[in-house]
């Protein structure tokens, strides 16, 4: 076969397979548009693109066959909805069902907060009703230890300035 036929042979299968490589990257893009949108049901972390999980790869490979069936992509998230919950979704929706799901973790911080000034208001209150009596004692007993002389050996000598 000489050169040129087999140029010519392969710009024709070329030609020919050109349409079906650039279907695939635009099926691959979208399948992967659709897996970052949807949550590995193992993982629960990360999203059914990003997991190497035996049913991430499971999940894939059935989104994968809806999408060669001609089916829309809110068509395969409503299937998996329907089969697994929201849940599945990465970015579940906003309904009563998933209220916990998005409100959650702000009420469990106004709780943290709530909790936190409590117990600093209740530790200012708390104060026993003799703490200035006890306060001023302890400071007038530290004042005239160190104004009396030590007596000896009894290891509370009292200290002399440094600078003295």
């Amino acid at each position: 076969m000489s050169v040129t036929r087999r140029l010519l042979l392969a710009a024709c299968v070329a030609i020919v397979l050109a349409p079906t490589a650039h279907a695939d990257d635009a099926l691959d893009l979208r399948l992967r548009h659709l897996e970052s949108g949807l949550r590995c049901l193992v993982c629960q972390n990360q999203t059914l693109a990003e997991s190497d999980a035996d049913l991430a790869a499971d999940l894939r490979r059935e989104v994968r066959e809806l999408a060669l069936a001609g089916r829309s992509d809110d068509e395969i998230r409503h299937y998996l909805v329907a089969r697994y919950g929201d849940f599945v979704l990465y970015d579940p929706p906003l309904k009563p069902v998933t209220w916990l799901l998005w409100f959650g973790p702000f009420a469990l911080l106004a709780v943290g907060a709530a909790a936190w000034v409590a117990v600093g208001r209740n530790r200012r209150r708390s104060r026993p009703d003799g703490a200035a009596e006890f306060e001023a004692e302890a400071r007038r007993l530290l004042r005239a230890g160190a104004t009396a002389p030590a007596e000896a050996g009894s290891g509370d000598a009292a200290r002399k300035p440094l600078d003295a």
